[in-house]
């Protein structure tokens, strides 16, 4: 009997640990967005440059380059993860990080297809339904991939092609 509760025990202790990383994940996905909603307004000053783009392309040891992702990976270190840390918003999408359903916090990733690859990238403020509510760096308030600032965005689920959590550990 004393074995039993023991290995109850145990069960009960392996499901609230994995509870909380679930948690924590959530916690840590929503401080990335807190931190990107910060910077909404921060403008170029030159193409690709500025005091601030400086520093989200300096974060992935670049200059002047398009800064969409530099941006990305900027607010997810701003908040105490080493990764990602790029500026080739493809590299934003490994197949361990996809996610079919995205949440506060995860990143996004715009399809274009005369490049034949994702060559945009954001951050996911809001789901509504079908709406997603978006951050991105590097655009503009018609939604171009080679803007001069940071904007929110409203796009449809249907026109981002991939999703991927960088909190997960995996």
């Amino acid at each position: 009997m004393a074995t039993v509760r023991i290995l109850l025990g145990f069960v009960c202790i392996a499901f609230m640990g994995s509870s909380w990383g679930a948690e924590r994940n959530i916690i840590a996905l929503h401080k990335v967005v807190e931190v990107a909603q910060k910077e909404i307004g921060v403008q170029e000053i030159a193409e690709n440059s500025g005091l601030r783009v400086d520093q989200y392309n300096a974060y992935v040891g670049l200059k002047k380059v398009p800064w969409c992702a530099s941006f990305v990976s900027w607010c997810f270190g701003q908040v105490g993860y080493s990764q990602p840390r790029t500026a080739w918003s493809p590299s934003l999408f490994p197949s361990r990080r996809i996610v079919r359903e995205p949440v506060r916090g995860m990143v996004l990733g715009i399809y274009f297809p005369e490049l034949k690859r994702i060559a945009h990238c954001g951050l996911v403020e809001q789901v509504k339904n079908d709406l997603i509510y978006t951050i991105e760096g590097n655009t503009n308030i018609n939604g171009s991939r080679e803007g001069t600032g940071v904007f929110r965005r409203l796009r449809h689920k249907r026109s981002i092609h991939r999703f991927a959590d960088w909190t997960q550990e995996k």
